[in-house]
């Protein structure tokens, strides 16, 4: 990284001289041989080239204080669980001592793991114990069933000596199954959906387009939902953080407006009406099909109404059959065969 600052002052000196010739050019072409006024603009341009360079200097040293904090930074986010290591660019050998530093969002600091010749590996801090691990070749740390405390920056210390690279790690927990809820509003075609949670969320159709969510005063974020007479649209929520991400279940617009209620009717009356025209056929049959009512009549002789064979035809099953029985001609009454005789002509 140290070297990288030369190379731009480098770059940019040169730069910054060409900017000037070409400047410089300019302004002797244009003074139609004037020497006194070319003398004057040289002055000038003389007097720039400095206050550039002194920019130029100031600059650059800037950019590379830039570079040298941030630019040897490197992060990562991690979900609590998960496993870390980071690894310096370089060691040089030999290296007769490693040590890794944990410093917390509150500034203190502890040793993660430490390691020298003489007494090896040492974890002194309990919250690194039995999860940590140091690669002493390549100087890498290894943290597993990271948790929430281990959030921080590392350093590491080589034979003594800091290094200027700098870990910074970021342990945050899954971010959970949402839950969507369903408010309705005074207009049966319009309802809200909400999602309460702090994390990112996003909101999709059944279509796949991502819509835009309203935030709440609350935690969360709703969407209005109109409706569109397709009981199959249906609406997600989708928590996100930079290491998990979760979908909702989702919801229809059946579950939303209740379009599933007016199916079920239609198809209730459909099948009461079916059930009405059966028994209206039955019925139809019983009184002008002579077959059909002869054939009721032999089970059932002597029935006084329509609604007699039903009755019979029930009580039959009840009834255990008889040896004998008697002459049914005889048993009706000799009203009922007039009606009967009437009835067919006969």
């Amino acid at each position: 990284m140290g070297s990288l600052c030369p190379f731009l002052l480098l770059s940019m000196s040169q730069t910054l001289l060409l900017s000037f010739d070409l400047d410089f050019l300019y302004t002797a072409l244009s003074s139609n041989g004037d020497s006194g006024c070319l003398k004057y603009r040289r002055k000038v341009q003389k007097a720039a080239l400095r206050m550039k360079m002194l920019l130029l200097r100031y600059s650059t040293a800037f950019i590379c204080a830039v570079f040298i904090i941030t630019g040897a930074v490197s992060g990562e986010d991690k979900a609590v669980g998960q496993t870390v290591s980071f690894r310096p660019d370089k060691i040089v050998p030999p290296v007769s001592s490693i040590i890794w530093k944990h410093r917390s969002s509150t500034g203190s600091v502890v040793k993660a793991i430490e390691w020298d010749v003489d007494d090896g590996d040492n974890i002194p801090n309990p919250r690194f114990k039995g999860i940590t691990t140091l690669d002493r070749k390549t100087g890498q740390i290894t943290i597993t069933n990271l948790i929430i405390e281990h959030s921080g920056v590392y350093t590491i210390d080589i034979n003594s000596k800091e290094q200027e690279q700098r870990f910074t790690l970021t342990v945050m927990e899954r971010v959970p199954k949402p839950k969507m809820t369903i408010e309705v509003s005074s207009n049966p075609d319009v309802a809200y959906l909400r999602c309460a949670y702090n994390e990112m969320i996003i909101w999709k159709n059944s279509s796949g387009e991502t819509l835009n969510g309203t935030k709440n005063h609350d935690p969360g974020e709703y969407i209005m939902v109109k409706n569109t007479r397709n009981p199959e649209n249906f609406y997600t929520c989708t928590l996100k953080n930079a290491v998990s991400e979760e979908i909702s279940d989702p919801v229809t617009e059946r579950e939303i407006f209740g379009t599933g209620s007016n199916a079920g009717m239609i198809v209730a009356i459909v099948i009461v009406v079916f059930i009405v025209i059966a028994v209206i056929a039955i019925v139809l049959s019983y009184l002008i099909m002579k077959t059909v009512h002869e054939s009721v009549n032999n089970i059932c002789p002597c029935i006084p109404n329509i609604f007699g064979p039903l009755d019979c035809l029930l009580k039959k099953t009840d009834r255990e059959p008889k040896n004998s029985a008697p002459n049914d001609e005889n048993n009706c009454s000799t009203s009922t065969k007039q009606q009967h005789f009437l009835h067919y002509g006969g």
